[in-house]
Formats: structure tokens, C-alpha cells, sequence
């Protein structure tokens, strides 16, 4: 059964067994790292990494995938997999386990920031996740203080999880072959995360910081505080040079 490349859907199907079997690698020990037993691929596309994960014995799997093509053509391919596709939008979809589940997979790279924000609604049952985004993206998810790379995804992935930025992947292991490179990630969820007043305040904190990030903090958020408040050094400082602890921090001190 043959299948149609999506560009609208961010399709580019991974083709290199060897980066296949690494992911699958970095799954399955943290599967037995984690004892987790419940594992979701999302956009498992053709198969790539699905028919690896198929093999693993002792997992509740499952895949969620949007495109009805795909779909058919999975069921068709691998019979071992009838039954465990969600034929839903990840975006959507509720969480499709009740006890912990590991989220992995080839995200597709258009929405691949909104699957992580998606997966911070579940995070306390999602331990660990395994992903595959535009190198960029990756490095993003991963950056420290200080980096022109750190911003509003970096703290709010890292606020929760651990992060840690695995392999590049050439974008000569696809098909076709996109026009950026590729980075493998995997997030830990943290045992402790820093006190804030609320993940609302702490949210609408980073994102109001950083959609100034060229100016100083205080007057980037001069909203949020008091004038007294602004006169504290921190503000003196550029979101960027803030950490995580310092933005949970200040969640306490505004209006």
C-alpha cells in the first residue's frame, strides 16, 4: 500500500535505521529505567520508529495520528498495531492513559512547540518524553541563562522538566528531505519544582518578559508590579539573564 507525503501536516518521514534503533534505544531504557508501561508515539507517520516500539514486550502502546491515510496504511502494514491508533488530532485529544505514560515520537515540526505545552497539561502523568524536533527547537527546549537561545520555552519546559539534548539528525535521514537539521531530546520530569505563586503568574510572568527581551526586565514587566517593587536590582537585569528559581521567585512579589 502505497502513501502520500503532507506538507501542510509537517510530513517528513525519518528513513535511517540506525537514528530508528538509537531513539528506540533511549525509549527502552527508559522504559526500564522508569517502570513505566504505558507508551504513546505521536505521528508515528509510515512506521519508522513504530514497528521498533511494536517489539518491545510488556507495554500498553499506543499511536496517535491525524492523517486518515497514514492510518489505513498502518493497519495495513502492521498488524501488530490494529487497535492501539487514536485516529485524532494530538492537540485535541485527551490523555489516553489513566495511570503514567511516556510520550515519543518524530513530532511533526509545525505545531512540535504547541505537543510540548500540550504535554505540560499532563505532566504529572507524563514522566518522561523522547523527541524528535527541528534542531533549533531542540536547542531552545535546552537552553541555559544567558543564551540568545533561552526564552519562554526553555523556563516553561524547565520549570518542570529536565532536559536533555541527546543527537543531532541530518536531514539526509528523511524523506524528504527537510531544509533543517534535526535534534533528538529527552525530558525527565523534575521530583521538586520551585515555588511560585500559581503556574498562571509564573507563565504570564516569563511570557510578558520575554516578548520584550531586548529591554530591561522593569520595563518589560512594569505592569505587574509596584513602583516600589520595580526599585528591587533584579529588574536591572534582561529576561534572559534570569533563572527559573528567579522568575518562580518574583511570582510572589507581584501585584
Amino acid at each position: 500500500m502505497q502513501y502520500t507525503l503532507k506538507k501542510a501536516l509537517g510530513q517528513h518521514f525519518l528513513k535511517d535505521e540506525n537514528i530508528c534503533k538509537n531513539i528506540t534505544d533511549v525509549i527502552n531504557q527508559s522504559l526500564n529505567e522508569t517502570t513505566i508501561s504505558n507508551l504513546l508515539e505521536v505521528g508515528p507517520g509510515a512506521g519508522a520508529i513504530t514497528k521498533y516500539l511494536l517489539q518491545i514486550p510488556g507495554i500498553n502502546f499506543k499511536v496517535v495520528e491525524l492523517d486518515a491515510e497514514k492510518v489505513a496504511y498502518l493497519n495495513a502494514t502492521y498488524t501488530a498495531i490494529q487497535s492501539k491508533i487514536i485516529h485524532q488530532n494530538f492537540l485535541e485529544m485527551h490523555a489516553p492513559f489513566d495511570e503514567k505514560f511516556m510520550v515519543v515520537g518524530n513530532f511533526p515540526y509545525n505545531i512540535s512547540s504547541q505537543i510540548l505545552f500540550k504535554i505540560l497539561e499532563w505532566k504529572q502523568n507524563v514522566p518522561v518524553v523522547v523527541g524528535m524536533f527541528q534542531k533549533e527547537v531542540a536547542q531552545r527546549v535546552a537552553a541555559q541563562p544567558g543564551s540568545k537561545t533561552y526564552g519562554i520555552i526553555s523556563i516553561l519546559i524547565q520549570a518542570y522538566y529536565d532536559v536533555e539534548y541527546l543527537f543531532d539528525v541530518s536531514a539526509n535521514c528523511f524523506n524528504p528531505p527537510p531544509k533543517v537539521m534535526s535534534g533528538v531530546i529527552q525530558l525527565k520530569l523534575k521530583d521538586k519544582t520551585f515555588s511560585k505563586r500559581s503556574d498562571k503568574d509564573f507563565i504570564n510572568l516569563v511570557k510578558t518578559a520575554f516578548n520584550q527581551r531586548r529591554k530591561m526586565l522593569r520595563n518589560a514587566v512594569k505592569n505587574l508590579f509596584s513602583e516600589d517593587e520595580l526599585k528591587n536590582e533584579i529588574f536591572n537585569k534582561r529576561a534572559e539573564q534570569l533563572s527559573i528559581e528567579d522568575f518562580a521567585a518574583l511570582t510572589f512579589k507581584m501585584k
